[in-house]
């Protein structure tokens, strides 16, 4: 996959030595599996440094009209960012291949639709290249993350209807409207390309040498993914292929499973395709700036960092977040490394874009770069939730960690306010009730207030610090009151909620639920919906 070009330089990298002024030096997100067969995924990114005259464009399906209106809106907000990055690109050589399937006979006299026609038949042409790929072997092992069978239209009923009586007022279908590509992106008749075929396209990348391709446009989930162009059919065969995923949107309806809001089921088609098909990139990488965002996008960042192996939260916390986060949160996932206890892979880059963390681990050490990835988070006042074995997160019982890696004894007293030494027999059982002055707290509002019988142990957290605000206690028959959960105001100003809960039994609980999801939304600053309040514990499918 790699050519020579691209080794010399990453050499040069390593050797100080800079690169071909010019260069595309792009960072790749993947997701690699924590071990064979865990269904755990780590985020991770690599450097590359591409050369523009072996590096392609392919603008998917940006047409001017759509049969969902609220498709079109996406695509017209993100389309002058989309054309200024193919501007810069062109200039750099790059090579741009509009692609709007079904338009060709608009594009019949263009000029750069004749200079694709005219492109040699390529003798390396890969069988069913003039085809549809719906699935490539490497996605066999995974789970298509949305229900898209009902087309995906994210319009409101009468939003639609509306919508479609217009099309058809100008004399369109309003079931395919489009017949041509929008005129927010510019076509250079000088320079580029206009296919909406596998073998052209591959003709055009074989005859220009073209290793390094970037697919854009919509929709990812269908025509990105499909197309004889698209990602699944470049990856089958060799290309160095990657998605442009902050340049993009997804044909995808909150109404069908999994029940969540649509840019959550863009990130989870993404998430999906950096798994099992090709890395993904943002356009930042080519013309500065930051990556796009739709204006819609309101969504806070909850990073979960998970690295513990007795309490199976790399299981339960995720699931939990799946079934009640998925509307109001845009959530990333980091795992433990399963052949390095002091290290979190992904923790440094999410942290960086990151609103809300919520930790579950347990005595690790972490390199320096993650490690001070997390201080500049917590010293930037942002807030912290932390379950279970969060108390102890980095703390080895200030014994030297290994070369390499950094430890914070203070984590707990500093962050939480808390005061771990130490926690009850296993199969001593305590009851958890709310604290008596807490239930007006915006953390107890709809938290079931009768208690429970907890099977996990029983922290030993007494005395929390004075500041901190107790929300529950927890005793065992015949022992003292032992904090079980609070807040906690950090001398960087920023607020933390911890909880000694966490046992995956707790996780049955809907006291213990209803608890977590409300300190999620209290550290975003966020309302909890009201369809979660008129009816607690909620299905979570129902629900969306």
């Amino acid at each position: 996959m790699y050519q020579p070009q691209i080794v010399s330089c990453l050499l040069a990298l390593v050797f100080a030595i800079p690169c071909a002024a010019g260069d595309l030096e792009m960072t790749l997100r993947y997701q690699q599996e924590t071990s064979p067969d865990s269904g755990r995924y780590h985020q991770l990114t690599r450097e590359e440094i591409w050369k523009p005259s072996e590096t392609a464009i392919i603008v998917c399906d940006v047409w001017d009209l759509h049969h969902c209106q609220n498709a079109v809106l996406r695509a017209q907000e993100f389309a002058p960012r989309l054309n200024r990055l193919l501007a810069h690109a062109r200039d750099q050589g790059v090579t741009i291949i509009h692609a709007p399937s079904g338009c060709m006979e608009h594009y019949a006299q263009h000029a750069a639709r004749a200079r694709a026609k005219l492109v040699a038949p390529s003798p390396t042409l890969p069988d069913e290249i003039t085809k549809w790929c719906y699935q490539i072997p490497s996605e066999e092992k995974g789970v298509y993350p949305i229900d898209q069978s009902d087309g995906g239209e994210d319009d409101a009923p009468e939003q639609h209807a509306k919508w479609a009586a217009e099309l058809e007022g100008r004399g369109l279908n309003p079931k395919v409207p489009w017949s041509k590509q929008t005129d927010l992106l510019t076509i250079d008749s000088e320079k580029d390309y206009i296919s909406d075929k596998g073998d052209e396209v591959w003709n055009i990348l074989a005859a220009k040498g073209i290793d390094n391709v970037i697919l854009t446009g919509v929709h990812t989930n269908m025509c990105v993914l499909g197309r004889p162009f698209g990602l699944r059919q470049l990856a089958k065969n060799g290309k160095n292929v990657v998605l442009m995923r902050d340049m993009t949107d997804t044909m995808y309806n909150p109404g069908a499973w999994p029940f969540v809001g649509h840019f959550t089921g863009t990130d989870l088609i993404i998430s999906h395709i950096e798994k099992f098909v090709a890395p993904t990139v943002t356009s930042d990488q080519i013309i500065g700036g930051r990556p796009f965002v739709f204006e819609g996008d309101t969504r806070p960042h909850v990073v979960i960092a998970m690295a513990e192996a007795e309490y199976e939260t790399n299981r339960t916390l995720p699931e939990f977040a799946g079934a009640y986060l998925g509307k109001d949160f845009r959530v990333s996932y980091c795992y433990a490394n399963d052949t390095n206890r002091d290290d979190i892979p992904g923790l440094d880059s999410a942290l960086e874009s990151a609103d809300v963390l919520v930790l579950s681990v347990r005595r690790r050490a972490l390199s320096k770069k993650q490690m001070e990835a997390l201080r500049k988070y917590v010293a930037a006042g942002k807030p912290v939730i932390g379950i279970r074995t969060a108390c102890h997160a980095f703390s080895l019982h200030w014994k030297q960690p290994p070369e390499g890696t950094e430890t914070w004894e203070a984590f707990d007293p500093e962050v939480f306010g808390g005061n771990y030494h130490g926690h009850y027999p296993n199969k001593i059982t305590s009851r958890v009730k709310a604290a008596d002055a807490a239930v007006d707290h915006p953390i107890m509002q709809h938290v079931p207030l009768d208690g429970y019988t907890q099977h996990g142990s029983l922290y030993k957290t007494s005395p929390i610090a004075d500041s901190a605000t107790l929300l529950l206690t927890g005793q065992i028959e015949d022992k003292s009151q032992e904090p079980v959960a609070w807040t906690f105001t950090r001398a960087d100003g920023g607020k933390s909620f911890f909880t000694s809960l966490g046992h995956k039994t707790d996780f049955d609980q809907p006291m213990f639920q209803r608890l977590l999801l409300n300190s999620i939304y209290w550290a975003a600053e966020k309302p909890v919906p009201e369809e979660f309040n008129s009816d607690w514990p909620a299905e979570p499918a129902k629900k969306w």
